[in-house]
């Protein structure tokens, strides 16, 4: 096989020359892209394999349970049991709808969110979005990165103060040196052990009669700490960087017709990894404050499925996927600011044709290890990272509704259904929120 014909299942990535970084003018300014077929090559033959045509949704799904979403869902059922199930199941047709919606902006635009927000709707909104976006990003790529240098301290039983500026580093150098595609896509196998939780659910033998009416029939506790982790459920399963990502990956016109099962792959991954966290922790965790539990705690959900070995199987899982999100996240946020303010941007660029989204990403790497140095809680960080997410999740929403709407922009516009769930997912996280605000300030 030639290496310009090269096949690989899940997602397929090009391959970049050693000597020169820059791609196509198609290829520039993506989070991920698909190579173009190649004529007489293996990418010609008809895409019958299960796992290429639904390998983008794959990966989705696995990145959206980052190490912010598991620690969310954990505290989650450790604080309320399975009465936030409804949450979850709630939040499958809002991932369905987004994900179908934002795959259908990248495929037939090719063009990130804020570029299209400036070029049609003014620079000004498009700083707007790209400031709430930065501020959900950068809170959540310091979480993370916290996370994961808690997880080498529970291999190793150092200090996590001496992961933090390695992963840091780690992160930045494959940004700005390396392909950090080819990395991350073997690094999600790393991620996998965290489906041991699937089987640590099964275990914990939940009654399944008590199961279905939390996961159907919403009961609400009028009480802020019920509110908190509505938002932050809210936040972890619609985190805005997996909505840019997905639009992203679909950038490429071959892949047009893939995207609706991609969608529905990646949602019920999520949604499915989602509620077994939360009933295996249910059942394991019973704290007076689960939002101070350590990481080694949360660890203890596992122990159903693994026994004692549940804190390594748990930390090699955060790393895995903790390392596929932080590029990626590091990554959107500084896109996000770029297609805002008009900068040349993108990862197929060589460093020193792209000088200010480099120091952008390089800048936001330092300011995440100096701020991972005080002495926060993981968990605690994780946690409110992903409240701050669910508020700020609103704009970006709202711009997905404009886009995905307007005749200038696309060929095919929203449904009906597509335009009343984005809606709705916009419309209670907004109320969510200003619940929640109220609560806390008055």
């Amino acid at each position: 096989m030639s290496t310009s014909s090269r096949k690989t299942y899940g997602v397929n990535f090009p391959k970049f020359s050693s000597q020169k970084r820059s791609g196509s003018p198609e290829d520039r300014g993506k989070v991920l892209n698909f190579p173009r077929p190649v004529p007489g090559g293996d990418e010609a033959k008809p895409k019958s394999s299960l796992l290429h045509r639904l390998g983008p949704g794959l990966v989705t799904g696995c990145s959206d349970v980052d190490p912010s979403c598991v620690i969310t869902a954990t505290v989650a059922g450790a604080a309320f049991a399975h009465s936030l199930l409804w949450v979850v199941v709630l939040c499958f047709p809002f991932l369905l709808s987004i994900f179908s919606v934002t795959g259908r902006i990248g495929t037939q635009t090719r063009q990130g969110l804020l570029e299209l927000v400036r070029e049609n709707y003014g620079r000004k909104l498009a700083l707007f979005g790209a400031l709430f976006a930065i501020i959900t990003n950068l809170a959540v790529v310091i979480a993370d990165l916290m996370a994961v240098s808690d997880a080498f301290s529970i291999l190793t039983n150092q200090s996590r103060m001496y992961f933090v500026a390695a992963t840091a580093f780690f992160i930045w150098y494959i940004l700005v040196f390396q392909d950090y595609r080819k990395i991350t896509r073997a690094l999600v196998i790393f991620s996998l052990p965290l489906y041991v939780y699937i089987v640590a659910a099964i275990l914990t033998r939940p009654h399944i009669g008590q199961l279905l009416m939390d996961a159907f029939i919403p009961r609400v506790q009028p009480t802020a700490a019920f509110i908190e982790n509505v938002v932050a459920l809210f936040g972890s399963l619609l985190t805005p960087y997996i909505i840019i990502w997905h639009a992203s990956s679909r950038t490429d016109p071959a892949h047009e017709h893939d995207h609706d099962g991609d969608s529905t792959v990646a949602t019920m991954m999520a949604i499915f990894l989602t509620s077994s966290i939360m009933i295996a922790a249910s059942a394991v965790l019973h704290l007076a404050h689960p939002s101070d539990m350590t990481t080694r705690q949360a660890a203890e959900a596992l122990r159903p499925a693994v026994g004692p070995l549940g804190p390594i199987v748990f930390a090699i899982g955060i790393i895995g996927s903790g390392m596929v999100a932080l590029p990626v996240l590091t990554a959107s946020m500084c896109y996000d600011l770029a297609q805002a303010i008009g900068w040349k941007y993108g990862l197929s660029e060589n460093p020193w044709e792209a000088r200010r989204f480099y120091l952008l990403i390089s800048v936001a790497m330092l300011v995440a290890s100096c701020v991972n140095f005080f002495p926060i809680n993981p968990v605690k960080a994780l946690y409110w990272s992903m409240i701050l997410a669910g508020i700020l999740l609103i704009p970006t929403l709202i711009f997905i509704l404009l886009i995905s709407n307007d005749r200038r922009i696309m060929r095919t516009t929203s449904t009906v259904w597509e335009n009343f769930w984005v809606g709705a997912a916009a419309g209670g996280a907004a109320a969510a929120g200003l619940i929640y605000l109220r609560f806390k300030l008055f």
